[in-house]
């Protein structure tokens, strides 16, 4: 393993490790290690930003998108971490969180009193909607480096990627 880079230096990525590696690596390990790349580039500034502009975390913004999306109806506690792809653990501190701050209201379930439902209270789709529009500017300047059908063949292409994963996997196409 090499040392890390020296202060101020640029880190550097799996990809660009690889960027000179032998032919015998596979295209595909290349385009997975971009991919990744890609996306951790991306996440980390959305991240940043979000800490910086609203003082908050990515979980907390994911989770008040799930919220946004479902409606007034709201969510489980199960049904919001399937959606974020986390264990109930997770989104149950954050949700309490949010609770306590007074942008997530929860609602006992009659029927089961072990499965409350989560909404957005006003004051929630108020700050969410700040939070959504500027987190749309954010990713349209990340992206703007491509152009209008750039981005509609790689939004293609990552489709039929993640078609074939899930295939490859077991699971239904995309």
């Amino acid at each position: 393993m090499s040392p890390p880079p020296p202060d101020g230096a640029a880190a550097v990525d799996a990809e660009t490790l690889l960027a000179d590696a032998p032919a015998g690596h596979k295209r595909e390990l290349r385009l997975w290690l971009r991919m990744l790349a890609c996306a951790n580039l991306i996440e980390g500034e959305v991240r940043r930003r979000l800490r910086l502009s609203f003082g908050t975390t990515l979980p907390r913004f994911d989770l008040l998108a799930q919220l946004e999306r479902a409606g007034p109806a709201g969510l489980t506690l199960g049904e919001v971490s399937r959606r974020m792809m986390v264990s109930n653990g997770n989104v149950t501190g954050i949700a309490a969180r949010l609770v306590a701050e007074g942008l997530v209201a929860r609602r006992a379930n009659p029927a089961d009193r072990r499965a409350g439902t989560l909404s957005l209270t006003p004051r929630g789709r108020r700050e969410f909607a700040r939070q959504s529009a500027a987190h749309e500017e954010w990713i349209a300047e990340l992206l703007a480096g491509l152009t209008s059908a750039d981005q509609a063949a790689l939004h293609r292409l990552l489709g039929r990627a993640k078609g074939g994963a899930r295939s490859a996997i077991g699971g239904e196409p995309a």
